[in-house]
Formats: structure tokens, sequence, C-alpha cells
């Protein structure tokens, strides 16, 4: 009876102990936990033929072979959880039943549950030699039996029953990876301190299979996580579940490796996975172990090939970069920028730097307790070192600052002379409609000749510029349809319609920016759109600026020569002085638009764009973070298009607005002499009248009063309303209607 006590300890049943696990499957938690009472959960019984025993000595072996119920079930659960046979049988698949078989072992796989399952061999271990000890007494002094066997083993009886129960719950919620550290971590604040350090050291296995893979990331950039366990994921992961599992693994490894040297996995081909975040690693810590890997990825891993532009528009960037080149002699200004082609992993992560990276996590990972603050320094520490290089990378050796500088130049009309250049050589072909074909062609001639006549060799960057016409189909014609037809009651609709149409075809002028390596990281296909449409929209402001000059100009050297004809023969030139006095309220016209045109170029250009580069560069000047340097430059991004209103629809739509109104009126203007209605510009000039003052109103809100613009903005607004004027039509003192001459002349 001895030893086949001691065997069912061992999880062996016999004639003296029965196994009813056939009869009953599952586990009961209420009934494990409750070890001390008769009504036990187990499956191991006494038989019930035994009639020698005492009731007492009957309750008490059956609550000490309740222990070998529970070692059994853990045993079990660690053999299979460390067992690794699958991966044999893994590279001969011979029936279709056993690949189906194989596919389950594979997804139910946990790196996690074997650490844990090696915890617990550890406290089985301890409870074998604790039996062994205990049949060593009895052999040495056998009496008493009972209170040996007790004696020896009465501390498992507050341990085995809830690493039981913890193992069940495991077992059929399928729970690993982070989830599984979460269920370890709560269940380690209870109340018994023997248990309290017995799941601490199953915690402490399952940490070490996370360093494990926070080394591998952190260190070699190399995502390790067979099973998706680990909160770091990769975005393809969904479709490399639904892989055969029979596919070819270097075909799998090539493809795998083609999209790990790719960029566009710093964009989008990582991100952490809020399933698999234990709930003690903060969302901000798991970010920076996120950034950090996929810097060294970066930094171990140069590829000067990788390109994040959509093949189309690549060619057609590369395309007008040659065109360029070609017209400009071909300098060969790109081949003075940083050749990355020949640079080491060594070069850009010394091996220093990797080896205190990975002395940090080893020390964490040696570590008795996993400690809160101490990992959260060391991920801010190893994420400063990565960033400090990825900095050095991108703005040192591919002259960050030198491209930002290009950027302004040209998406932001730095290059003042260029686009005014620009603009002049492509003005009559802008008088006319653009043809669908070839209208980006047609606009590459005057801007090439621009570029001869204002931009110099020095200038390395402009070869990276191309102009891009995009294509403007039948949801752009059928607006300008709907807006024609609209106003066909109030307008000329000759006139209109070629107004209108010429104007929606030509405000899709756009640049396009070729960036190379590593470059892509900082300047994002997001962050090159933001450029174009702040470029869009000041190409359009510039437009206006200069239609508006230009009028002005043709008219007045009319009017200098109506006025010699009119000196030469006063008797026949009354047509002459006649129109000499119809047309001089559309100068005023024309000079209130030109005021508010010009205020507002100031404002943007100066107020805005030179106040924000500014600011931007103390940043890039003071920074040696990568990350900082991200954040500053969304943040001017940011500013701009805020500043310059272009987050407001309704200011944004009155501006446009304003824009073609004066495009409108100088083209009537212009063809005043040819019949042009003057209903027409009547019109134009009532409605410009409305718009500005409605823009004033707007801007004047207290809604924009306490925002970011506010600085710049009341500025704006001073400029506008140095006498009140923009105030007092705004209150409705003045009509609608034409200006009066006398106010509009206060403020000329």
């Amino acid at each position: 009876m001895l030893h086949e006590l001691l065997l069912a300890l061992l999880g062996f049943t016999g004639d003296f102990v029965l196994d009813n696990s056939s009869a009953r499957r599952g586990p009961e938690p209420a009934e494990a936990g409750g070890a001390g009472d008769g009504d036990v959960g187990p499956a191991f019984r006494l038989a019930p033929d035994l009639t020698f025993l005492q009731p007492s000595e009957r309750s008490a072996i059956e609550r000490l072979i309740s222990l070998g119920f529970y070692y059994r079930e853990l045993n079990r659960f660690a053999t299979e959880s460390r067992d690794l046979s699958w991966i044999q049988s893994s590279v001969e698949v011979s029936s279709p039943n056993a690949d189906i078989t194989l596919k389950g072992k594979v997804r139910k796989g946990s790196a996690y549950r074997r650490a844990i399952a090696n915890g617990i061999a550890e406290i089985l271990s301890v409870y074998r030699s604790a039996v062994l000890q205990v049949e060593q007494n009895l052999l040495s002094d056998p009496l008493p039996i009972l209170a040996t066997v007790t004696h020896g083993l009465n501390k498992f009886e507050v341990l085995l029953p809830p690493l039981y129960e913890l193992v069940m719950e495991i077992e059929q919620k399928d729970i690993k990876g982070g989830q599984l550290l979460n269920l370890l971590h709560k269940r380690c604040h209870c109340g018994v301190p023997e248990l309290q350090s017995c799941i601490q050291r199953l915690l402490w296995h399952g940490h070490q299979v996370m360093f494990n893979q926070l080394t591998s990331w952190m260190v070699y950039g190399i995502l390790q996580d067979q099973y998706h366990e680990f909160f770091i994921r990769r975005q393809v992961d969904r479709d490399e579940e639904n892989e055969s599992a029979q596919s070819d693994v270097a075909d799998k490894f090539a493809q795998k490796l083609a999209k790990d040297t790719s960029l566009t996995s710093w964009h989008s081909g990582f991100h952490v996975s809020l399933d698999m975040l234990p709930e003690y690693i903060h969302m901000r810590v798991a970010e920076s172990i996120l950034f950090a890997g996929k810097a060294i990825r970066v930094l171990r891993n140069p590829s000067p090939g990788a390109t994040l532009l959509e093949p189309t528009n690549q060619s057609q960037t590369l395309k007008g970069s040659h065109r360029m080149q070609s017209f400009t002699g071909g300098s060969g200004a790109l081949k003075e920028l940083p050749n990355f082609s020949n640079i080491s992993a060594e070069e850009l992560l010394p091996q220093a730097e990797a080896d205190k990276v990975d002395a940090m996590l080893k020390q964490l990972k040696h570590a008795s307790e996993f400690h809160k603050r101490l990992f959260e320094s060391a991920v801010s520490s190893i994420r400063t070192i990565a960033a400090n290089h990825l900095w050095q990378l991108v703005v040192v050796r591919a002259d960050l600052n030198g491209h930002l500088k290009a950027l302004k130049d040209y998406f932001l009309l730095a290059k003042g002379d260029f686009f005014q250049c620009f603009l002049e050589e492509s003005r009559q072909l802008m008088r006319l409609p653009p043809r669908q074909s070839t209208a980006e062609a047609d606009l590459i001639v005057p801007f090439q000749l621009a570029a001869l006549k204002t931009i110099g060799d020095e200038d390395k960057y402009f070869t990276r510029v191309s102009l891009r016409m995009p294509l403007f189909g039948m949801k752009s014609s059928t607006s300008q349809k709907d807006f024609q037809k609209s106003n066909t009651s109030d307008l000329s609709l000759q006139g209109k319609a070629s107004s209108e149409l010429a104007l929606d075809g030509w405000h899709s002028i756009a640049l396009e920016y070729s960036v190379d390596w590593p470059l892509q990281l900082f300047f994002t296909p997001d962050v090159l759109s933001k450029y174009r449409k702040v470029f869009q929209y000041l190409i359009r402001l510039k437009r206006s600026q200069m239609e508006l000059e230009k009028s002005w100009t043709a008219v007045m050297h009319q009017d200098h020569v109506d006025f010699s004809d009119y000196c030469k023969d006063r008797k026949n030139s009354s047509a002459t002085q006649l129109r000499r006095l119809r047309t001089k309220p559309f100068w005023r016209v024309r000079e209130h638009m030109a005021f508010l045109i010009r205020n507002l170029q100031f404002y943007i250009q100066v107020d805005v764009i030179e106040s924000q580069w500014n600011v931007l560069q103390t940043h890039v000047q003071d920074s040696h973070d990568f990350t900082e340097l991200v954040t500053f430059h969304q943040d001017y991004l940011s500013a701009l298009i805020s500043q310059s209103f272009l987050d407001i629809g309704s200011v944004s739509r009155i501006l446009d607005s304003i824009m073609k109104l004066c495009l409108q009126f100088c083209w009537s203007i212009e063809q005043y002499e040819t019949g042009a209605n003057m209903f027409e510009i009547d019109h134009i000039t009532e409605e410009f009248n409305k718009k500005s003052n409605s823009l004033y109103t707007i801007l004047r809100s207290s809604r924009l009063a306490g925002s970011q613009r506010a600085p710049f903005l009341r500025q704006f607004l001073m400029r506008l309303n140095f006498n009140s004027f923009f105030e007092t039509t705004a209150r409705g003192v003045m009509n609608s209607g034409r200006l009066r001459p006398g106010t509009a002349s206060t403020q000329l």
C-alpha cells in the first residue's frame, strides 16, 4: 500500500488508486481549489472495497493522491508543450491526413507556452524530489506513514491545484504570447508567498522568450515570431497564414527577403498588436520598441534601390528628371549627392553600439524579476541610440536640410524669379483651355525656358523637380458645366465657359520631387502630397497677382496712347475720352483686387512660410533625434496649411473664388474693346465685393482668433483694414454693388 500511494503521487494508478478520468473530463476549478474538504475534484479515487481504512484515513489519503492527479496533468502539459517531434515530421509529409495534422500542430505551437512548460517542469522536479525524500524517510522510519507523507508534501497542496487550474485555462482558451504573460502577471498578485514565487518563476520563463524576441528585433532588426505571439507584428502575417504548408521554402525565403529590403516596411510593414501587448507594457513603450527595431533594420540593411513611389509615378518622375537634365545640358548634378551604394552596416551602426544594446537587454533578461521602470528606461535608451544613428544617416549623410531648402524653393515658391518667368512664358498657353492629351507636354517647354533663364548650374536639386499635369476627367468638366449653367442668366455664356474651363484645368498644375533612399524615410508620400497641395494654392495666387499686374500694364499703355491721340486732336477724340472715363471705375476695382491679393501673398510668403521656416531650421540645428525631426517637420507642414487657411473649407473656397474672379476680371477688361458685356464686369465686381467682405468677416471671427493662426492673422487683418474700409463694408454700411468712388479712393 505504501508503494501504491507513492506511485499514485507520481501519477500512476493501480488497484489501490483508481483513475476515473474517463467518466469525468474537463477541469472543475471550484473543486480543484477545495482540496481540504471531502468532495475532491480530481479524478483519482481510492478503491471502494478498502474496508480496513478509517474515514479519517481515507479522507487524508484522497487529499494526498489528488496531488498525483495534478502532477500527471501538469506533466502531460509540460511534455506536450516541450515536444518538438513535429519539426522532424514537417520535413517529410507523406499523406494528406498527415498534412492536416501537421498544420494543426503548427497553428497550436507556442514558444511562450513551451517556456511556461519549462518552468512547470522545474516545479515538478522539486515535487518529485519531495516524493523521493518522503520515500526515504518512510524506509528509515516507517511509522507513522500518513503523517510523514502529509508533512513532506504539505506545501504542494497550495501549489499544484492553482497551477493545474492555470494550465487548464491556457489549454481551453488557447492562450499564448502576450496574453499568456498577462494571465501570469495577474496570477502573481495573490496572498500565498509560495504560490506567488512559483508563478513569478513561470513569468520569468515567459519573459525569457520576450527578451529573446526583443534582442532579435532591437539588435539585429529581425522579427522572430513563428507563431505570431510577439506584440510587434508584420502586416503581411495574414497572407502568410493562408499560404500552403507545402510551398517551396526557398521561394518563401526569397519573397520574404524582398519584402524586408523594401522601404515600405518602414512606413506600413510593421505595427503594434494590441492583442499580444502585455498590459503592464505601456503603448508608448511599445511604439518606442517598434521604432527602434525599424531603425535598426534600416541601419543594418542599407537599401539604395528601394523606393516608395508607385511604378507609374516613378517612371514619370524619372522621365521628367532626365528630360530636365538633358535640356539643361546634362550637368550630372545628381552624382554630386551622397552615394549610399558602398555604405556598410558597420558604418551606419557600429558594432559597439549594437553590443551596448545587447548588454542592456541581457541585463534585463537575467534579472530575477521584471522591473517596469528599468525596462522602460532601457527601451528609452535603445530608442535614443537608434534615433541618433538614423538622424546621422538622414540629416548628415543624405543632406536633409538641402532637400528641405529645395522643397521650399520650388514647392513654396521661394524662387519667385523662376516662377515669375514660368508664368510669363506660359501665359498665352494658359489663356486657352488645356488639352487633356498634351497639357503636360505643352507646359514642359515654358518650364524649361524658365529654368534656363533663372536656374543656375549650382542648383543640384532642380533635376529632382518635374512638372506634372494630372488628368482632369469627367468630374472636373462636369463641375465646370454646372457652374457655367448656374450663371448663364447673369454672365456671357461664351466668355464664362472659356474662362472657367481654363481656370479649372490649369489649376491642377503640380510638381513632383524625386526622393532617394534614405530620405524616403522622412519625405513620405503623405508629406509630398501636402507640399503639392500648398504649391497648387501658391501658384494660383501667384498667377492671379501676375495677371492683375499685366492687365494694368497693358491698359496703361493703351491709355497713354489714347491720351496722346486726344492731345493731338481734341476735336475728333471724344470717343477716346469717353472710353477713358468709363474705364476709370474698373481700375479702382482692379486696385482693390490687387490690394487683397498682394497682402494675402505677402502674408503667406513672409508671415507664414518664412516664419515657420526659421522655426524649423532652429529645430533641425538643435535636435539630434530622427523622430523629433519628423514631428517638427509635421508641425511645420501643419502650420503652413493651417495658417494659409487650406484646412478651412469655407475660407479656401472663398479665396479660390476671389482668385478666379480676378482672372475673369482681367480677361474681361482686355476684351472690353471687342464688345464684352458691361453687365459681366459689373457682376464680377459685385461678386468680388461680396467674397472679400465675407472673407474679412470669417477671418476676424472669434473661432479663428484663439487658434495658432492668431498672431500673424492679426497682422494680415490690420493690413487689409488699416483705414476700416473692410470693417465698414462688412457691416453693411456700403452697398454690395460697385464701390463708392470717394471711399475707395480713401483706401487707395
